[in-house]
């Protein structure tokens, strides 16, 4: 299964290259799935897995010039802060009620992405000042998701810059890579001193990641606009409903727990 596990490697920084994001939803299923790591390690472990290898991916697009610095320092300074708590409060929710959430939010994201395609494909940007204002909010929402679940936000971070920010999808699937770095330093510090991590595991599975983001930042330069926010939408689409549907089985095993206990008593 090891060899599986740093095939998927390779999936994930494709992923996070080619879209800015989704690679790290895969990342902890499989740490778990695949792999056979505990959950609570998984997610400790996905966040400098995701965190390397995005910012990886960000030094390529930021030579591509498809970097926004300030929209990168202002949403990524207000996920920080909430990635930081997410990560502390974390054992205050159970990992199923937190996933089922995930999956709704990843598919309204998706609603919005492949509707947006669908009105324009111009790569100019568009800028919103009022809009703009609005990206605070999602910010914070996406740290928390982040230290929480152990994810980047790309899914979320993407359609804000470029449905809030009116940002060109390159340029936002670049930026989203910047604050996605920024968000897993903050959400790991969170972390740090509740887990041990097996750091020569996690380097070997970085450097395949940081293979795949490299072939598919390359690939972002001549993939057209419409293309990519479609991809990006039926991607989310899919592992929403597919991680909706591993929630379901996790709320059926949760009650069946209960069940089981109370006749115990």
């Amino acid at each position: 299964m090891i060899v599986v596990g740093f095939a998927l490697a390779a999936v994930i920084g494709l992923s996070l290259g080619l879209l800015g994001g989704g690679g790290s939803t895969l990342t902890v299923p499989v740490f778990v799935y695949v792999l056979g790591y505990d959950p609570k390690l998984a997610i400790a472990m996905s966040l400098p897995v995701v965190g390397l290898t995005s910012l990886l991916g960000a030094m390529a697009h930021w030579r591509a010039g498809n970097v926004r610095l300030g929209t990168a320092a202002l949403f990524g300074g207000a996920a920080m802060i909430s990635a930081y708590a997410g990560a502390r409060l974390s054992h205050l929710l159970t990992g199923a009620v937190q996933l089922a959430l995930l999956a709704v939010i990843m598919v309204a994201a998706a609603v919005s992405m492949f509707l947006n395609a669908r009105r324009s494909s111009s790569s100019a940007p568009r800028e919103h000042t009022a809009s703009l204002q609005l990206l605070i909010p999602v910010a914070l929402v996406v740290g928390l998701i982040t230290g929480v679940v152990g994810v980047g936000g790309g899914f979320l971070i993407v359609p804000a810059l470029v449905l809030l920010g009116g940002i060109a999808m390159k340029q936002a699937v670049g930026t989203s890579l910047l604050v996605i770095a920024m968000n897993c330093a903050s959400g790991f510090a969170g972390y740090i001193g509740r887990v041990a991590i097996p750091w020569a595991f996690v380097l070997s599975f970085i450097a395949v990641a940081a293979i795949g983001i490299l072939v598919g930042t390359s690939l972002a330069r001549r993939v057209p606009q419409r293309v990519l926010k479609q991809a990006f939408a039926v991607f989310l689409v899919v592992m929403g409903t597919l991680i909706l549907f591993q929630n379901r089985r996790a709320f059926t095993a949760d009650s069946t727990t209960r069940s089981s206990r109370g006749d115990a008593r």
